[in-house]
């Protein structure tokens, strides 16, 4: 099969960073999807894997959709010829391949409603929005939350974009942050229902807009640079949701055990790294994802369509990946 690998020791300046292989087709294990990958899309994490020292080639990506070309033994619930989708394992090969072995566990069938690009750019974003809203914060997906409110810090990200979404279905008020115009405007296309600049102070816009305080933080930018603001602006016994590792410690006294503030983590790799007896959840996540896209309640947070795959439009993604500023997801078609 054809793959694409970075070299971790060339910048992306370099058109070489990323070139095309050709490896034996993967066969599937007792519990496995073989995919022929029809569509990805990019994410930080890939960046961040990208400069890692490997002793093998590095296939990285992680959300895909494709058609199943084989079952493993073990498999139920999945046929050849369905179209899947699936956010990976940071444990196993990824998604940037024309075949691609996936656990059943963490997969569902796709969407209908929208294209395979569109799919695409769900899985890895609304995982970790799902998982973080409903699983670590432990919001009640269905109820009503009413008065409740909740700050996201990076609106305008994939994460954050599905984040808004997610969260105005579970019924609460939602403050999202970003800085520019463009970004302004996409999170109030998403349905946040203020906005705030996070290169200003948080208590002083959240105090403008009628909010002393928020009952939830999620925090899918920095964690260091937001950290004293965040204890500020939560409410006591609120909760924070953090998914980036910050640079160094950080202070967990007061405020935050004066309120106490629950802090929580997101990992999305978490369950099929470990092989978590609840890995089947993700699985179940994706499968409510389509039904809430197929049900136009739940849109996609596609934004730059990249077209076939190749080691330019790789390098291209990677690029824009790397600047911080992208809005939704970069999407490209695999075959």
């Amino acid at each position: 099969m054809k793959a694409f690998t970075f070299d971790q020791n060339l910048p992306l300046s370099d058109p070489s960073c990323v070139r095309e292989i050709n490896l034996p087709d993967p066969v599937p294990g007792e519990n496995d999807l073989l995919v022929r990958l029809e569509a990805v899309s990019i994410n930080p994490v890939d960046g961040k894997l990208r400069g890692l020292p490997s002793e093998t080639p590095r296939i990285l990506g992680f959300d895909g959709v494709g058609i199943i070309t084989d079952v493993g033994a073990s498999v139920e619930g999945f046929s050849t010829g369905d179209r899947v989708f699936y956010a990976g394992d940071i444990t196993r090969s990824g998604s940037h391949a024309e075949l691609q072995c996936v656990d059943h566990r963490i997969a569902a069938v796709a969407p209908a409603s929208i294209t395979p690009i569109e799919a695409a750019a769900l899985p890895l974003t609304a995982l970790t929005a799902y998982e973080g809203l409903f699983d670590r914060l432990q919001i009640d997906r269905d109820g009503s939350h009413e008065g409740k409110t909740i700050l996201l810090i990076g609106g305008a990200g994939g994460v954050g974009s599905m984040a808004i979404q997610l969260a105005k279905l579970a019924g609460l008020q939602v403050i999202a942050t970003a800085s520019r115009s463009e970004s302004e405007d996409w999170c109030r296309e998403l349905g946040t229902d203020a906005v705030i600049n996070h290169n200003e102070s948080f208590h002083e816009q959240l105090q403008e807009l009628g909010f002393s305080q928020v009952d939830y933080i999620a925090n899918f930018a920095d964690t260091d640079r937001y950290w004293a603001q965040m204890g500020e602006c939560i409410a006591p016994q609120g909760k924070l949701l953090l998914i980036v590792e910050p640079s160094g410690a950080l202070p967990l006294g007061d405020p935050l055990k004066r309120k106490s503030v629950s802090i929580c983590w997101e990992f999305m790799f978490t369950r099929s790294a470990f092989a978590t007896s609840d890995q089947a959840r993700q699985g179940d996540i994706l499968r409510d994802i389509t039904k809430l896209i197929d049900s136009e309640k739940l849109r996609t947070t596609l934004t730059t369509n990249l077209d076939a795959m190749t080691c330019e439009s790789l390098r291209t993604a990677h690029q824009m990946i790397e600047t911080g500023a992208t809005l939704g997801k970069i999407g490209l078609t695999a075959s």
